[in-house]
């Protein structure tokens, strides 16, 4: 069986045609026992699916524990599996896993969390995914990654070295004299076990239209964490063959399997013609999304409504539809005249049938010269809380001037 291919097959039987101890990595995502055939369509109607159906979990259990046990087989002495799951099953196959690899060459349980819309129902929403990480012996291989210090850390925190006391607890490190000793240089914080990661979203190009099909960006850093380059990656459970585009974009020998012609079809094609969706999330940061600020934020919460940062035109929709649709709510900034943040909100409504478009008036530091006989009939202007106790005091002055002047 040759390295950099993908082949059809029960894994359970092909795993039998490797060398024991040649493999250094192994991502295994199996089915979920879902109890349900995964379907999904591509851009030109081809339909993938399999099959997560089971009789019992025992059934489903004996499936999975025999195939990982010829996983770590093949596994070097030196190599990691990862195994991906979700609650249907997770707590089951710890037990496996602890029982093939040992509990003491469990490593993590990676935490892989994203955001998806859903609509609301009885519980809590399934925003996370977990994927076990054991090591075949003690003696395996870890590559550290470091990512950015988080935003509450103080420059002392990264710069002063540190000791324990004879209580044990850390201490910032000072010479004789009482002056900070300044640490070693630091490249930043060691990956935890939680992983941002977005979801592919519908329209992401990478997408190939496989079921539970998973972002290139998740395996490239499960790859990094255990092996090097020319190390051979192995995936059993291969569907879209995003492990394997991973590993040739980051110099790994590869190995697939599927029990699908399809999916073997699909990997060889994305092998040859990669295509990778870059993350502006993890590129820029959350911060690069939000558009409301401190302010903003303050006044949508006290209306009621749910924030929308990916938007320059609607800061928010309130909770609850009035006349059976939604009302969308745009804050006037600082710099806007009154007929700028309209234009603004009638331009991001346009296509989204409100019942009612709400503009809130922070200020009048502009000449108003918007015309109110041109505004659609579901335009609400309403004046921030400040502002019309401003403007009553206001009134309430020139009353007092007047009688003031007639006296």
């Amino acid at each position: 069986m040759e390295f950099n291919n993908a082949y059809c097959g029960d894994c359970y039987e092909l795993l039998r045609h490797i060398e024991s101890e040649t493999i250094d990595a192994i991502y295994m995502d199996p089915p979920f026992f879902t109890q349900e055939t995964q379907t999904l369509s591509n851009k030109e109607g081809v339909e993938y699916s399999f099959a997560d159906s089971w009789k019992n979990m025992n059934e489903y259990i004996e499936y999975i524990k025999v195939r990982i046990q010829e996983c770590k087989r093949v596994l070097k002495k030196t190599g990691s599996i990862f195994v991906h799951c979700d609650r249907n099953a997770s707590h089951y196959l710890k037990i496996v896993l602890d029982e093939i690899f040992g509990v003491a060459n469990f490593q993590s349980e990676i935490i892989w969390s994203y955001k998806r819309w859903s609509n609301s129902k009885k519980g809590l929403l399934n925003n996370h995914q977990s994927i076990f990480f054991y090591s075949k012996t003690k003696d395996f291989k870890f590559n550290t990654i470091y990512t950015d210090y988080s935003e509450t850390t103080n420059v002392d925190q990264i710069l002063q070295d540190r000791i324990r006391d004879e209580k044990g607890k850390s201490k910032y490190k000072v010479d004789e004299k009482g002056h900070a000793v300044m640490g070693k240089a630091k490249k930043g914080v060691p990956l935890s076990d939680v992983w941002e990661i977005p979801y592919l979203n519908p329209k992401a190009k990478e997408r190939v239209g496989y079921p539970t099909q998973k972002p290139i960006i998740l395996l490239e850093q499960i790859i990094k964490l255990v092996t090097d380059e020319n190390d051979v990656v192995l995936d059993p459970f291969m569907g879209s063959g995003t492990t394997l585009v991973a590993s040739k974009l980051l110099n790994r020998q590869y190995l697939g399997f599927d029990i699908k012609n399809n999916a073997v079809d699909l990997t060889l094609d994305r092998l040859e013609n990669i295509i990778k969706t870059d993350s502006f999330l993890l590129q820029k940061g959350k911060k690069a999304y939000q558009n409301l600020d401190e302010e903003c934020m303050t006044i949508i919460k006290s209306i009621e409504a749910v924030p929308v940062q990916r938007n320059s035109g609607i800061d928010g929709f309130l909770k609850e539809h009035i006349d059976e649709g939604t009302v969308a709510i745009r804050i006037q900034r600082q710099n806007e005249t009154l007929s700028e943040t309209v234009g603004k909100l009638l331009k991001a409504t346009k296509k989204k049938k409100c019942a009612y478009i709400v503009v809130i008036r922070t200020h009048c530091d502009y000449i108003d010269v918007f015309d109110y006989n041109d505004a659609p009939n579901n335009l609400l202007i309403i004046d921030r809380y400040d502002l019309q106790i401003k403007k009553i005091s206001e009134k309430i002055n020139k009353n007092i001037s007047r009688k003031t002047a007639v006296c």
